[in-house]
């Protein structure tokens, strides 16, 4: 997941709402979102050479979202995979915090990444590229593939797309699979500078990317009510085609 925008606890309906983007190579095997066979509680897309996942949410309220950090290092095959810490969260019954600190402590286990966990009432944000778990106030967020909030290009338009969408009482969510599906190129002096070269920098500075071998290969939105309604809709793309899935389904007590 290369670009996650989310809203938290700022619209009069909606606590949570989020709208996301999974950047991935195309050759990469994945299931598109679905209620998993060994975890029924879960709804998420799968890593089927991993076993893990992007993003998430369980019928008990939980969610969790990931980006891997941009850096120019070189692959440590050795370590674990990053798409077990959002499966991980959602499997289990951690407090949010707790179980960020217990990853805080593991951390050099994993590649570079953001996570961000909680439910409708409290998110957590942490990344093994800072010190601790902050709980974060209400505001709108987004984040990419560097810190939270860091005003890389597709991270600053993107944000003031999905502010646009959700400024009506009635979440709309077309119009934030329109913002998701934004192709505008920044000009070369705004592009951040990760390492990669000048020529991937501006293939990867839009929200929706479309390479050769990479690009974007879902987008997914995702609101939670006051009243514990979630829609989750997902579509993915391959080559020329695309096809949604859309859930509808109430919190459970727990």
């Amino acid at each position: 997941m290369c670009l996650i925008l989310f809203a938290h606890r700022v619209h009069p309906i909606y606590p949570l709402i989020v709208a996301a983007n999974r950047d991935e190579f195309y050759n990469r095997p994945t299931k598109e979102a679905h209620f998993w066979d060994d975890h029924p509680d879960i709804l998420a897309g799968r890593d089927l050479k991993q076993m893990g996942t992007w993003m998430g949410v369980t019928t008990t309220g939980r969610f969790a979202a990931l980006t891997n950090y941009r850096e120019l290092v070189e692959l440590d095959i050795n370590k674990q995979s990053r798409g077990e810490i959002v499966s991980n969260f959602l499997a289990g019954s951690d407090c949010s915090s707790h179980y960020l600190q217990t990853l805080a402590k593991k951390k050099e286990q994993y590649e570079g990444f953001n996570i961000i966990v909680g439910d409708r009432n409290e998110l957590w944000y942490y990344s093994n590229r800072t010190n601790e778990p902050i709980k974060l106030e209400p505001g709108i967020y987004g984040l990419g593939n560097s810190l939270i909030n860091t005003p890389w290009p597709k991270v600053v338009i993107g944000k003031q797309l999905f502010q646009n969408a959700i400024s009506e009482r009635m979440v709309d969510q077309e119009q934030l699979f329109e913002a998701l599906a934004n192709v505008e190129q920044p000009t070369d002096n705004l592009l951040p500078n990760t390492g990669v070269g000048e020529e991937w920098e501006r293939k990867l500075a839009p929200l929706f990317i479309k390479t050769e071998n990479y690009g974007t290969r879902a987008s997914t939105v995702l609101t939670v009510s006051n009243d514990g309604n979630v829609i989750f809709t997902e579509r993915t793309f391959k080559k020329e085609t695309s096809f949604e899935k859309k859930f509808e389904f109430q919190i459970k007590k727990k």
